[in-house]
């Protein structure tokens, strides 16, 4: 089958199998700030393409995904085309990263006015759709529902919104089960040829989310995490000015990256990563 390149991501490479489908390959590249560092993490695509695979199969009765399949290699999945919605949709059911930022500086995320008083990664009251628009490059910008409103449609962006409540109100309760607290997370949403919602890109990952051992959870500071915490708190400690090229990472900040990947898998899905290398499609079941 002849595959033909389209594009180039941070981590992923996508090719085109035929008119209808697409091939997403997720590569072991890690990013931070922004940057693709020139150090690899061992199965990193792996992880993201079988969590990724996981969530599909048990959100469909929420939202229909881009999933038909995975490969052997348990990096590359081939989906369904999609046109992408032009927002990034981020779900919030903490107060962390740029929204703690926003909530101190503005007493609101998003045009979400919050309770005053919060600490930083606090749970809020009730979680909250903070949609963002899509950089080509250099960081998202966080807008309120009005501005994304205008860029998908009123009718569209209720839709939306309500969608991306429920499959975090899904994934949250599941990892909650598991001892992971989902900070937050950002889906991508597309269109299909007959105008429906579909659940695109990666869900619930590593990379996409922010999850929180429970068991250390503590509000008031930031918290420990299974994502890529543990690299950018190694960069920042370099006073590397986050513009290319990235540093490399020594060896034992790469096995721990991996360790926290690994472990992020093997908590959420219940299956053991050497399983699912072994057969990818044990995630589906």
């Amino acid at each position: 089958m002849h595959e033909t390149h389209l594009a180039s991501g941070k981590v992923r490479e996508l090719y085109a199998l035929d008119d209808d489908r697409l091939l997403l390959v997720a590569s072991d590249r890690i990013s931070t700030f922004d940057v693709v560092l020139p150090t690899e993490i061992p199965d990193k695509g792996r992880v993201l393409t079988g969590l990724s695979a996981f969530w599909f199969a048990r959100t469909r009765e929420i939202v229909p995904n881009h999933l038909l399949g995975l490969r052997d290699d348990g990096r590359s999945t081939e989906c369904r085309r999609l046109e992408m919605l032009p927002i990034e949709c981020v779900v919030r059911g903490y107060l962390s990263g740029s929204g703690w930022k926003d909530y101190v500086a503005t007493g609101a995320v998003c045009g979400h006015r919050l309770p005053p008083g919060l600490v930083e990664s606090e749970q809020l009251p009730e979680p909250i759709f903070t949609p963002a628009t899509k950089a080509q490059t250099g960081h998202d910008e966080n807008i309120d529902s009005a501005a994304a409103a205008e860029l998908v449609g009123e009718s569209r962006f209720d839709e939306v919104e309500r969608v991306a409540l429920e499959l975090y109100a899904f994934a949250s309760d599941h990892a909650r089960t598991r001892g992971i607290v989902l900070a937050d997370t950002k889906l991508e949403l597309g269109v299909d040829e007959h105008g429906r919602l579909v659940l695109g890109d990666e869900a619930f990952t590593p990379d996409s989310s922010r999850f929180w051992p429970a068991d250390d959870y503590a509000p008031g500071g930031p918290q420990p995490s299974f994502d890529k915490q543990f690299v950018r708190d190694y960069c920042e400690s370099l006073g590397w000015d986050k513009t290319p090229p990235g540093p490399d990472l020594p060896d034992d900040v790469v096995a721990g990256t991996r360790a926290r990947y690994v472990d992020a898998f093997e908590r959420l899905t219940g299956i053991s990563f050497d399983d699912y290398l072994a057969d990818p499609d044990v995630v589906l079941a």
